[in-house]
């Protein structure tokens, strides 16, 4: 439900979209989650969720892309309250960064602590494999653009926020640790943000390779600064769905990263359990 905008600020219409939720029930999440390309059906685990389509939130709608849900899921996971954002709407879709945001702000300002932050990557470190799960450890821009350009919304944060610490080095040890005693490997790695929707080249993705990436994709970024921006907690897992585009000779498609991202869903979704519980 997008309403005329134009005369609010971007904190009035946060401020409205996170009231409209907790008017329906969406009481005090601790744990926010946003689920990327493929990885939707770990909202399922909700039991008895409240469920809700961005599409009827004022100030949001739905991305476009097939595999994304579009819909906000609410409940009691873990002990913990959750809020999942199943779908993104990514920056290639709209070229509008605020929009790509919107629903990170809003998680912000329903007083989400904790930001379980996901996504499907093209994998460019050639000593890892396509399946593996990557814990992100530090991000790369390549997106041209940032979210908190424009006017600061101070009540959210500082204008110059500090991104050393954006993924949280303690949470990640005790993840990794909580992993390896269930016989999980997490690598840890650097992700690159690529605008999309088209893939990398395999020039781009020597670029990346050479300037630090272990892993490429359309997303996060813009999630991770915002959650970051306002001193929250963030944990990042890429789930490396693919090589990325020049290392193995074959084309990449959409499809493969749907379909690995079902082969990868069981382990994918124990990786993130430990991250609420951690």
């Amino acid at each position: 439900m997008i309403t005329n905008g134009k005369d609010r600020t971007l904190a009035e219409r946060v401020r409205e979209s996170a009231v409209f939720l907790y008017g329906k029930g969406v009481l005090k999440p601790e744990i926010g989650i946003i689920l990327g390309s493929g990885l939707n059906d770990f909202a399922d685990r909700i039991k008895d969720p409240l469920i809700i389509s961005y599409n009827d939130v004022p100030n949001m709608e739905a991305g476009l892309v097939s595999d994304h849900r579009g819909q906000i899921v609410y409940g009691r996971y873990k002990g913990k309250r959750v809020i999942i954002m199943a779908g993104r709407f990514h920056y290639y879709e709209n070229r509008d960064m605020d929009k790509t945001v919107f629903p990170a702000r809003v998680m912000v300002a329903l007083g989400v602590k904790r930001f379980i932050i996901t996504n499907a990557a093209g994998c460019v470190n050639t000593a890892w494999n396509a399946g593996d799960l990557m814990l992100i450890s530090d991000h790369i821009n390549l997106s041209g653009n940032n979210p908190l350009i424009g006017r600061n919304l101070d009540e959210f944060g500082p204008r110059f926020p500090d991104m050393t610490y954006t993924y949280n080095k303690e949470l990640r040890e005790k993840l990794k640790d909580a992993a390896a005693e269930e016989g999980i490997e997490l690598r840890e790695g650097v992700y690159a943000m690529f605008t999309g929707p088209s893939f990398e080249t395999p020039a781009e993705i020597r670029f990346a390779r050479t300037i630090g990436a272990d892993a490429v994709g359309m997303s996060t970024v813009p999630e991770a600064i915002i959650a970051n921006h306002a001193g929250r907690e963030v944990i990042g897992v890429s789930f490396l769905s693919n090589m990325a585009a020049g290392v193995l000779d074959k084309p990449l498609t959409g499809e493969e990263v749907t379909e690995a991202a079902l082969r990868i869903k069981d382990i994918f979704a124990r990786v993130v359990d430990l991250a609420i519980e951690i």
